[in-house]
């Protein structure tokens, strides 16, 4: 293994990084609860103490996506009495790569980066450290890769937002009975980041749940080429507005399309977080992954001795998908709506990518070959659709629906 001689200035800096990350975590909390690991966990259970994660993320504290990871950080370890080390506003690039060594330098035996763009990086760092175990969410490649060190992990998502896109489309119907809009303009709005799997799955699937209650609606979906870009997000929503979508959504990780609806009087449903505080009049719900249950999983793998799966995915039952309170902008009836639909699709009675309920150019879509990777030979095709239903995040964890169904309008799809 080649190993790193870090500097005192870049000791320094990691010191800070402790400091300042995942809620506050110090040297001396760190200490703490090792000490209460070591004092409260089971025969089985005491090589927690051994364990120090770091944990590598793509901005700070001001992206909900990335408060979302680091919330879920913060309360996976201090639950397990671990010591952790975070760094953060790291980019997708090799400055990936140096951070995860200089976490594995540190002692860092599990390490987790949180963004997609990470992954190449994060392999290059498994390949370098083979002791230390490395873990990548929404990445694809793990189970290719076939090294004993480096895992995947992401969550059947597209349910939360099939959820929430309830919400919405209850709100559009309260809308059409209150004659603030009739029913052929019942348009979402829908703010995105890129034209990738991920976020094509995450809009299909909350606008599949806003049709499954109010039929008549569409939806134009704007992209900014950025995941975290608060300008361009406020005016991506703000354009959607003027041109005439009475609710939007987002997958992208500021507040600016929340507060673009708010300032306009427009209801807003957000992702990875509630936005009700800012947004206390137009605020619907939210949908998110709880990374707790995997960060939980993963580094009590690593206690014990234990392999991790190549390729997780955390789902209803896991505890990884969830919706947030709903706020107090949501139509009468909404609770009563998700829950029904909630039980329907953890009893497999429903699907969210049910080929029944939508069209691709006017035809039902009776079959679809994904690129998921499903072997070492990198096989581009794999047959998804079957059952009546396209099976997402079976054959890996991250999305791979990439269709593009009747209802939906691209604005820009440059990104």
């Amino acid at each position: 293994m080649k190993k790193r001689v870090l500097s005192l200035i870049t000791v320094l800096a990691m010191t800070v990084g402790m400091l300042a990350g995942c809620g506050g975590s110090s040297d001396k909390a760190s200490a703490d609860t090792k000490t209460d690991a070591e004092s409260t966990t089971t025969e089985g259970e005491a090589s927690l103490a051994d364990v120090k994660v770091g944990f590598i993320f793509l901005h700070d504290e001001n992206s909900t996506y990335d408060l979302n990871f680091m919330n879920a950080a913060k309360e996976a370890c201090e639950k397990l009495g671990v010591e952790y080390m975070t760094k953060t506003n790291i980019p997708e690039g090799q400055e990936c790569y140096e951070a995860a060594c200089e976490l594995a330098d540190a002692g860092c035996n599990f390490i987790f980066a949180d963004s997609f763009g990470h992954e190449d990086y994060m392999i290059e760092a498994a390949k370098e450290y083979p002791e230390v175990q490395f873990s990548h969410a929404t990445g694809t490649k793990a189970h290719t890769e076939n090294l004993d060190n480096f895992h995947n992990a992401f969550a059947s998502i597209y349910d939360g937002r099939y959820l929430a896109g309830i919400a919405a489309g209850m709100k559009l119907n309260e809308m059409i009975d209150n004659g603030d809009i009739t029913a052929e303009q019942a348009k979402i709005g829908y703010v995105g980041a890129f034209t990738y799997a991920e976020v094509i799955s995450g809009y299909t699937s909350f606008f599949l749940g806003a049709r499954s209650v109010c039929p008549t609606a569409t939806m134009d979906v704007t992209f900014t080429g950025s995941w975290y870009d608060e300008t361009a997000e406020k005016e991506g929503a703000n354009k959607l507005i003027q041109d005439g979508c009475v609710l939007i959504s987002q997958h992208a990780d500021s507040m600016g399309a929340p507060t673009a609806c708010e300032t306009a009087g427009v209801p807003n449903v957000s992702y990875n977080g509630s936005t009700e505080s800012a947004c206390p009049n137009t605020f619907l719900v939210s949908s998110r992954v709880n990374w707790e249950p995997y960060f939980e999983y993963a580094i009590n793998c690593v206690a014990n001795g234990e392999a991790i799966d190549a390729d997780w995915t955390g789902t209803l039952a896991t505890g990884s998908v969830e919706l947030s309170t709903l706020g107090s902008a949501v139509a009468e009836g909404t609770q009563e709506a998700i829950d029904e639909a909630k039980a329907k699709i953890e009893s497999g009675e429903l699907h969210v990518f049910d080929t029944s309920t939508f069209t691709v150019e006017g035809q039902e879509l009776t079959s679809y070959q994904a690129d998921v990777d499903t072997d070492a030979d990198y096989t581009p095709d794999h047959e998804v659709v079957s059952d009546g239903y396209f099976h997402e995040s079976e054959y890996r964890s991250a999305p791979y629906f990439n269709v593009n169904i009747d209802g939906i309008n691209l604005l820009d799809t440059a990104f």
